[in-house]
């Protein structure tokens, strides 16, 4: 059977053919032994057909179907030109040697050549890689080494630019800095705790919170200059007067030894370090919160920022965590116990980071296991909602909460939950809802924006569709209603004047003629309405068409 072999390279598709070879010869170690020497490498493996790419854009969109396992057309084309034709329904006496066990499985859906990977062809294909420069005469020194180092870059560049896991990265870094934050926080906190306790040593039994301590010996600075103008602002950072007069009558009679100026400032410093700290640490807080309602939506609104972040860090990225079934995200971050009981043949453990949920500290002692089971089953369910959902929605989120509550309540009182499915077809009719109330809101600015653009600067109307024309006509209608109530009040404005003049000479003609006015306004009135109505008319026909 004849042994063909498919190299790429970053200049080409080149197709070597590997004669005199047996199966009984098909040994690695003999064929590890034989690469180094071209002579006898030459011999066996020579070089049938080579297709160059057109370009380095061609050379990377082929570089990354085949690392993907897809088979292009040209190279389709390349090999149906160079190898024997498939006879269907008889034993082929030829197999393609691929370095990918994937995209030749490929090649045989599409054109049922056969393709083989193994120990054997790899090893060729390596002897191919190191004497590939002599097999093709027409290259000159440098080109595969340029092509080589163009195409690695392209394709590295290529892969960082469309990465899925780079956002990730984002809330994997916030995440490990908020961790270590916390860690320097607490140890700093105690440490100016410890260095203030000299002065103050009562002060550390009436304010607990570490950022208020900080803040309180910020303000303080020397305790023998405490007095009772200082209980406003105490009250201010505390929140609590009673303990504001505490700390006062306390720092008059501390046990406390005095401390230098040079002392105290420092002390100060230290603790307006601590300060700035912990000010920015909410600020990362918030931002990772901004970053998870992002990236992965469902899974923060069920479980929580924090610990969604933590499982995200664990996994290496959102992708990845998606990949996990239920039971390995279950005792994620428990590894060394898992393991450790595995060993000693003992009990596994139950939960991993998904421990700081609030769902399990619920959750009774002999419930915690399942609980932890039956949330890790959610969280699967919503990382791969975020990871594969092509919109940002928290429905989903919401509906597996209410279920993990369902499940609580189940635990504990005994009331069914509702299924999964009906939950689920819940959630999608929600979204499909939202869905459709954006696209109408959507479509009514557009509509308000045409018709805005519709009417000209003079107030002529402009060429508008079908579906705004009720619009511009109810505008037409209103400036022809201002131009009638002015015409109205120039008309009456003259029939006063006229009509003083009448009663000075004549009052009898002068009655009959506002008579006559007042009939023919009312006449006008009548004819005015029924214009109305009938463009009413045909403004609703307008609409229905």
């Amino acid at each position: 059977m004849a042994l063909y072999l498919l190299y790429e390279t970053a200049s080409g598709y080149s197709l070597f053919l590997a004669h005199g070879l047996d199966e009984i010869g098909q040994n690695t170690e003999a064929v590890r032994s034989s690469i180094t020497d071209m002579n006898r490498f030459g011999k066996v493996v020579q070089l049938t057909a080579f297709h160059p790419f057109e370009s380095a854009l061609d050379a990377l969109n082929q570089c990354n179907s085949v690392s993907e396992g897809l088979m292009t057309d040209e190279l389709r084309n390349f090999l149906e030109l160079n190898l024997p034709k498939v006879k269907e329904g008889k034993k082929q006496k030829f197999s393609l040697g691929v370095s990918e066990p994937k995209i030749g499985s490929h090649i045989f859906e599409v054109t049922k050549i056969p393709c083989q990977s193994n120990e054997f062809v790899l090893e060729l294909l390596r002897g191919v890689r190191l004497h590939f420069d002599r097999f093709i005469k027409d290259l000159k020194p440098g080109d595969l080494e340029k092509a080589q180092l163009g195409l690695g870059h392209s394709y590295s560049r290529a892969k960082v630019k469309f990465n899925v896991n780079r956002v990730d990265n984002m809330v994997i870094q916030a995440i490990f800095l908020l961790d270590t934050l916390d860690k320097d926080i607490n140890s700093f906190s105690m440490r100016v705790r410890e260095w203030y306790s000299w002065h103050f040593p009562e002060l550390v039994k009436i304010v607990n919170d570490n950022y208020l301590y900080a803040r309180v010996v910020k303000l303080i600075e020397d305790k023998s200059k405490l007095s009772d103008d200082i209980i406003p602002a105490l009250t201010d950072i505390l929140g609590d007067e009673d303990k504001a007069k505490e700390i006062v009558e306390a720092g008059k009679a501390s046990m406390g030894q005095d401390l230098s100026a040079v002392d105290l400032i420092n002390v100060q410093m230290f603790a307006q370090k601590v300060m700035n700290l912990s000010e920015y640490r909410k600020k990362l807080y918030e931002y990772l919160v901004t970053k998870m309602n992002d990236i992965a939506p469902n899974l923060a609104s069920l479980i929580g920022e924090v610990v969604g972040a933590r499982l995200i860090s664990h996994a290496g990225s959102l992708t990845n965590l998606a990949k996990c079934p239920s039971s390995t995200l279950q005792i994620l971050g428990a590894e060394k116990a898992l393991f450790r009981a595995l060993k000693t043949r003992g009990n596994t453990p139950k939960y991993g980071l998904i421990f700081h949920s609030s769902f399990i500290g619920r959750a009774s002692a002999r419930n915690k296991g399942r609980m932890a089971r039956y949330l890790a089953n959610k969280c699967s369910i919503a990382s791969r909602i975020d990871c594969f959902a092509e919109s940002n929605t928290t429905v989903f989120g919401e509906k597996l909460r209410e279920q993990v509550e369902e499940r609580l309540d189940f635990y504990d009182k005994g009331v069914a939950p509702r299924k999964n499915i009906d939950v689920m077809k819940a959630a999608i009719e929600s979204t499909q809802s939202d869905d459709m109330e954006t696209e109408e809101a959507a479509a009514k600015k557009s509509k308000k924006k045409k018709s805005k653009s519709a009417v000209a600067e003079d107030g002529e109307p402009m060429s508008v569709d079908n579906g705004d024309a009720s619009e511009v006509a109810k505008s037409e209608k209103k400036k022809k209603k201002k131009d009638k109530r002015k015409l109205d009040e120039e008309t009456q404005l003259l029939e006063k004047s006229n009509g003083v003049n009448d009663d000075v000479h004549e009052d009898g003609t002068a009655k009959k003629k506002k008579k006559k006015k007042s009939k023919d306004e009312g006449d006008d009135v009548q004819a005015t309405s029924d214009a109305k109505k009938k463009k009413k008319k045909k403004s609703k026909v307008e609409d229905d068409e």
